[in-house]
């Protein structure tokens, strides 16, 4: 052991915290952001050695050129129709973001995220799964449903816990869940989602079933020992699930060097589990849709899980409770260097002929309209504010799908709650 003589000649330790390049007054920086060509990546054969695939870990899937031209072999090569309803999709999801974002600021609801700048990692992974494959989503994942058909006013019902919601008030807005469509209940607790995706994968390869698991979390769960535990699960047992990073460079004010992205890729992950991983420019819609496709074959081959990080910006606050002015340049969504999702694949469209302003303007009016008429079917059932005066609640439904059968001290409290209520109506 060291007398402490010796050890007064040493250098003090300390503690690096690492900051974000700049903050509130500075110009944003985004320098350090390396952007390859688009198509320089290669494509490996969806049966490689998950090592062949550790390259693509460091570099950035991408499809889209600057003149919105699909180059390289990741190209998925989609048909128009199947581009121009992801178009549509994207759409969708932007008003409704915007509409329910105005709802909760005219008190009609608590809380309320937006997805804006993130649209393409939902609706285009979507629309690369198949749909009874089960989805295991974070809170900005709200295009997977738009994708999947499921109706907007029950979306905005669950929003404004009204009469119409069908999960009976007990979910925070945003956190959606139906079995049907593929849409595994959210969870506010951070990184649950693959632990719970893998352990689907599991058992739906255990019964011999044919659908795959895919999970989505955000870059600072990557901090959760969730995390870690479900990787370690999915490469043991090859489980058929698709892991999904969303690097949107912010964990609510936490920039993502906290958990680990300054050291190098969140996609390098899984180095060190032995698993296949991908990073994929997340504001290139064919992108998007070609590695969600790439890892989905593996799954369903029985070659195991696959990691990938999608790489973009929250362009809005964390949430309506968020004001990010407070912790990164009022700017910096503007000068993100991978653009706009829909702005991209609008430009494809039409580089292709496959679109054109009148087509555009037509697309915008309809999905307007849809979003403003789900937003008065759902009105029509109530709002947050609301609810206890005009649409009040059955109190007697707080105990129910809680146990299979009602015990009979609860079945007193519900009877007596019940009857209270009538007594106030009367």
């Amino acid at each position: 052991m060291a007398a402490d003589h010796e050890r007064a000649n040493r250098p003090s330790l300390s503690l690096h915290v690492p900051e974000p390049e700049a903050r509130p007054g500075d110009e944003p920086d985004f320098s350090w952001v390396e952007v390859p060509a688009a198509g320089s990546v290669p494509r490996p054969d969806v049966a490689v050695a998950a090592s062949e695939t550790h390259p693509l870990c460091f570099s950035l899937v991408r499809v889209l050129d600057e003149q919105g031209r699909a180059v390289g072999p990741w190209d998925p090569r989609l048909s128009p129709d199947l581009l121009r309803r992801m178009l549509r999709d994207m759409n969708v999801v932007r008003r409704f973001d915007e509409r329910m974002f105005r709802a909760q600021r005219q008190g009609k609801t608590s809380f309320y995220m937006k997805s804006l700048g993130e649209e393409a990692i939902a609706v285009c992974g979507a629309h690369a799964l198949d749909f009874e494959d089960m989805c295991f989503p974070t809170y900005r994942q709200q295009g997977l449903l738009v994708a999947r058909g499921y109706p907007l006013a029950q979306m905005m019902n669950q929003i404004y816990s009204n009469k119409g919601d069908k999960l009976k008030g007990r979910q925070l807005p945003i956190m959606y869940s139906d079995r049907q469509h593929g849409f595994f209940s959210i969870s506010g607790n951070l990184a649950t989602q693959f632990p719970q995706a893998v352990g689907w994968a599991m058992a739906s390869a255990i019964k011999g079933d044919s659908r795959i698991a895919a999970a989505w979390i955000g870059d600072g769960s990557t901090a959760e020992g969730d995390f870690h535990a479900a990787c370690t699960f999915a490469g043991v047992y090859r489980a058929p699930v698709v892991l999904n990073i969303v690097n949107n460079q912010w964990a609510i004010s936490t920039f993502s060097g906290i958990a680990g992205g300054q050291l190098t890729t969140f996609a390098a992950r899984a180095v060190g589990y032995g698993l296949p991983g991908l990073r994929v420019d997340g504001n290139d819609a064919l992108a998007v849709y070609a590695a969600t496709q790439w890892a989905a074959d593996r799954a369903r081959a029985n070659l195991g899980p696959t990691i990938i990080e999608f790489f973009t910006y929250r362009k809005e606050g964390h949430s309506t409770s968020d004001d990010p002015t407070g912790y990164r340049p009022k700017d910096a969504p503007a000068k993100w260097p991978l653009g706009d999702p829909i702005d991209r694949l609008r430009q494809h469209l039409e580089a292709i002929g496959e679109w054109d302003e009148a087509r555009q303007a037509q697309l915008d009016e309809e999905a307007d309209a849809e979003v403003r008429a789900a937003q008065k079917e759902a009105e029509s059932n109530g709002v947050l504010r609301a609810a206890t005066i005009d649409f009040p609640q059955d109190v007697g439904t707080m105990f129910e799908d809680v146990f299979a059968e009602l015990p009979w001290h609860l079945k007193e409290q519900q009877e007596e709650a019940i009857a209270e209520l009538e007594a106030k109506r009367a």
